[in-house]
């Protein structure tokens, strides 16, 4: 039998990767080489700035510079290129996206901005497609179970987005980028600081004609094109009051416009997001080994459709009081959250309107030692939710350099995350749902010298009580209710790597996913058992050139495992040049061998397409 163009990418990587040279720790995957890699600054793994080489987490990190090198316009598609990250989406961008860590649901990742909650109490997860990544300056994500420190939902893994922000000089900067399919997109702010303060601005906007995203019948009903528009700004300034203390706040606003095929003939069917963060914080540093942090937030989200009428209106609010303790070589945290949840559904021609509010309260507690070569972890909580009372989780996390250039890391942690208001008051609502449940275990190899990196990552996260819809229950819809029916074990290696060889810059990564339904043993619908990424660039008469290879196995749509999604390996190119001091060129093309596949069954992706980037910084 033939193998197919996955089947063959897929190899490619995996005969590459083996080469001790090539590897790379999964937080430095998208990071241009730098003796200093090791030493960023992260804050997901415990909520407090912590050196990127004494994290005992998977962790990637992702900055502007990547960012504007990858030359993609949505964040999905930025983070299916770290370790561990695959999405679907259904048609091309601004279309609905999900996310999958490490083969885990969507609704699994907790997601913020600044610090502050994104999330859908309609959906469960992070509404992918109403973030724009014009205004992001920085991405953290974190692969594993987290709620010990975050709370619900952090059951697979959190994403932290942190929007641009100003130092030195005031620097001007724009973009403009036209492509396939008529796009366009515009950028332009301008960020810097004086004195005690920083600050940034920054708007962008974005239309692109898009291409017929159904295949199915709804396709033969609407064949027009599905395009998006959006339009966003971002905000942010800091105010160092004196030696000891700091505010900063910051300001995220979005609208998208995307179209899709529905079942009206001829209908121009719309989906409308809109999108607002808000972000107080202060910040006092009674010592060296002392630090307090009091931050309040705010997430407005909204999705509507048209002309076929429907709306879903959500409220998030988050209060945290932090205090960071240095004794000697051991950090103690502890901190106080509360969270606030609100939904509200105009009635529509398929349900009365519904409406509803909960809150969360949590007290966490945080400990890491230092003692030589060893490192120790652990994180307790204790969340009180308004509607399903008490719960408690934990970690821990152990590390060992046993030699200069190899540690190993070692981990355990619970999660959860509590049903939406969504899934019990809705139309398919079910009030009896109860909270799904999470049991993860670790084991990671980390290497690095000589400006290459490697790392390997074992591990098995069991989830039970996981809400499907479509099954049987009290609602007595016709579609269905939403349900506890499902175990899920969740179980991957990942193997990621990273040098430079004769002036070429190597990366690559290789994940073995098997995300399964325990009771039935069939695989998790639309997640790949087998992922790979490999690229290569390098500079040539001051240009950069490189290569990008993509590869997703066999998926399947239903839960059945009777309808496939091929498996598809996507080839693509990138050249940048700086023109002048302040003015680089940037030009890109994917999916040069034109491959047809599906993310989503009955759902187009786009064929070849190629754009250019002119970018001013001076």
């Amino acid at each position: 039998m033939t193998p197919s163009t996955s089947e063959r990418a897929l190899r490619i990587v995996a005969a590459l990767v083996p080469f001790a040279p090539l590897f790379t720790l999964p937080a430095a995957f998208a990071q241009a080489p730098s003796p200093a890699t090791l030493d960023n600054v992260v804050v997901t793994a415990n909520r407090t700035p912590q050196a990127l080489s004494s994290v005992l987490a998977d962790i990637s990190v992702v900055d502007r510079n990547d960012i504007e090198r990858s030359g993609v316009t949505g964040v999905a598609d930025l983070l299916a290129r770290l370790p561990g990250v695959e999405f679907t989406r259904n048609g091309g961008p601004g279309a609905a996206t999900s996310i999958f860590i490490r083969g885990s649901e969507s609704r699994h990742t907790a997601v913020y901005i600044d610090g502050v909650r994104v999330d859908s109490q309609s959906t469960g997860a992070a509404v992918w497609e109403q973030i724009p990544l014009d205004q992001i300056e920085r991405i953290e994500v974190l692969r594993g179970p987290a709620a010990a420190v975050y709370g619900s939902d952090a059951v697979a893994g959190v994403v932290q987005l942190f929007t641009r922000r100003g130092q030195g000089p005031a620097r001007p900067t724009a973009s403009l980028t036209i492509g396939s399919y008529n796009t366009v997109q515009a950028q332009a702010g301008v960020s810097g600081s004086t004195g005690a303060l920083n600050y940034a601005l920054s708007a962008a906007h974005g239309r692109s004609d898009g291409f017929d995203a159904g295949t199915d019948v709804a396709a033969a009903l609407n064949t027009d094109k599905d395009g998006w528009k959006r339009s966003s700004l971002q905000g942010r300034v800091g105010l160092q009051i004196n030696a000891t203390h700091r505010l900063d706040a910051s300001l995220l606003a979005s609208k998208l416009r995307s179209g899709f095929d529905g079942f009206i003939p001829g209908a121009d069917d719309q989906n409308l997001y809109s999108l607002g963060t808000g972000n107080l914080a202060w910040q006092g540093r009674w010592s060296t080994d002392a630090t307090t942090r009091l931050q309040v937030g705010e997430t407005r989200s909204t999705y509507e459709s048209q002309p076929d009428f429907y709306r879903t209106e959500t409220t998030l609010r988050d209060y945290t009081l932090q205090h960071d303790q240095r004794i000697g070589t051991n950090l103690l945290t502890a901190a106080l959250e509360r969270r606030e949840d609100k939904l509200f559904n105009p009635a529509t021609a398929f349900g009365a309107a519904i409406g509803g509010k909960r809150h969360q309260d949590a007290i966490a507690l945080g400990w890491r030692g230092d003692f030589g070569d060893h490192g120790l972890q652990l994180h307790v909580r204790r969340d009180d939710d308004s509607e399903f009372g008490g719960k408690s989780t934990g970690s821990l996390a152990w590390g060992w350099a046993f030699m200069p250039q190899w540690r190993v890391t070692a981990s355990a942690a619970t999660s959860f995350r509590v049903p939406t208001l969504y899934q019990r008051f809705s139309q398919y609502g079910n009030a009896s749902l109860v909270p799904e449940s999470g049991r993860n275990v670790e084991l990671g190899l980390r290497w690095a010298a000589s400006g290459s990196e490697a790392s390997l990552s074992a591990w098995r996260n069991k989830v039970t009580n996981l809400i499907a819809f479509g099954a049987p229950g009290p609602c007595l819809d016709a579609y269905g209710c939403y349900v506890n029916v499902g175990r899920a074990r969740l179980e991957g290696v990942t193997l990621a790597g990273r040098t430079q060889m004769a002036g070429v810059t190597l990366r690559g990564s290789v994940d073995w996913h098997d995300p399964r339904n325990i009771d039935d043993d069939k695989v998790l619908q639309r997640r790949a058992r087998r992922l790979a990424s490999f690229s290569a660039e390098t500079v040539l008469v001051g240009w950069t050139l490189g290569t990008e290879v993509q590869a997703a196995g066999v998926r399947y749509e239903n839960a059945a495992n009777t309808q496939a999604l091929g498996g598809y390996g996507l080839v693509n190119m990138f050249v940048s040049k700086r023109l002048t001091q302040g003015l680089t060129l940037e030009a890109r093309i994917d999916n040069i061998g034109d491959k047809q596949y599906e993310l989503a069954r009955d759902y187009a992706t786009a064929g070849r397409n190629a754009q250019l980037t002119l970018r001013w910084s001076p």
